[in-house]
């Protein structure tokens, strides 16, 4: 089951507080700010800063 699009209006990075936004293979949570990419595992995302993974 996919995330909502509820639930991905209230989600925010954890780190800078900013916008996130769904990646087109919807397998993780991208923050342009940070730069971070926040992980999506069993449909369930997975919002700490240190399981976050820079974007290349």
């Amino acid at each position: 089951m996919p995330l909502s699009r509820e639930l991905l209006d209230i989600l925010a990075c954890p780190k800078c507080k900013g916008e996130i936004s769904l990646t087109s293979k919807e397998d993780g949570l991208v923050c342009d700010r940070c730069g971070l990419l926040y992980p999506i595992r069993d449909d369930i995302p997975i919002m700490l800063i240190e399981e976050a993974q820079p974007i290349k």
